[in-house]
């Protein structure tokens, strides 16, 4: 019996670990708004969601950046020629746990004796709030208070990197060649491929790891494939589009 039981316990450690990142609220609360259209646009754009969906994780802290949480830039897009940036900031943090914050709200919490005060310098970072916020330090929780507005700006984001970053017109090599590469796969193996852990994976060390490309770091493109393994996101998103609901799929 104490045979079985113990069999039955590691069969259920090693199952319940497989995707051992889906344990955290925040994590599910991430990508849950976003998939369903993530895939479409996708689909569309002919572009890897795992990929795209793990890119966002990391690059936005699962939402909960400062810089995520203000403008919307969930993908840490730069900003092309007249769109406007997230400018300088003058922001407290608090020590413990360590965390800017820029809300009015929150600042009012704490004792004046409780904050630090630090000049954030130009993040270069596209800003998603609207007229006449983006590119002000004005109105810096916009997106706290239109919840609706801010998953907009989120997959307006995504969109923006599944059309204008990896692109042909884009000017860096690096991103023109995986909008080639992402096509010749369509067109040889069908949309289906773009669900593919290798194509996902492909996708991500193609596009950066060296010089003039979304993150330079050799140590960028793992951090974002272990995201992508431990939330089990290619998976996840295999079965939502096989039509799955989110919570069938995530738990």
């Amino acid at each position: 019996m104490k045979v079985v039981l113990l069999i039955f316990v590691s069969f259920v450690l090693a199952f319940s670990s497989e995707y051992r990142y889906r344990k955290y609220e925040h994590v599910k609360n991430f990508y849950k708004p976003l998939v369903h259209k993530t895939i479409e646009l996708s689909l569309k754009y002919n572009m890897p969601p795992a990929g795209i969906l793990a890119l966002a994780g990391v690059e936005s802290g699962y939402g909960r950046g400062y810089i995520a949480r203000i403008s919307g830039n969930i993908l840490s897009l730069g900003t092309n020629k007249g769109e406007k940036e997230l400018p300088p900031l003058y922001l407290p943090n608090i020590k413990e746990p360590y965390q800017i914050i820029y809300n009015p709200k929150e600042i009012a919490k704490y004792k004046k004796s409780e904050l630090k005060y630090k000049k954030r310098a130009k993040s270069r970072k596209k800003d998603y709030r609207p007229t006449p916020y983006a590119g002000t330090a004005n109105n810096l929780a916009y997106f706290n208070n239109h919840p609706k507005d801010r998953l907009k700006a989120n997959l307006t984001c995504i969109e923006d990197f599944c059309k204008v970053w990896i692109s042909s017109k884009n000017r860096f090599k690096v991103f023109k060649k995986a909008r080639k590469d992402l096509d010749e796969i369509v067109k040889q193996k069908g949309k289906d491929a773009l669900f593919s852990e290798k194509t996902s994976k492909d996708f991500i060390n193609n596009i950066g790891g060296k010089k003039n490309s979304f993150n330079y770091r050799k140590t960028w493109p793992k951090k974002v494939i272990q995201v992508m393994d431990n939330v089990g996101l290619v998976e996840l998103v295999k079965d939502i589009k096989n039509g799955k609901t989110f919570d069938e799929a995530w738990n």
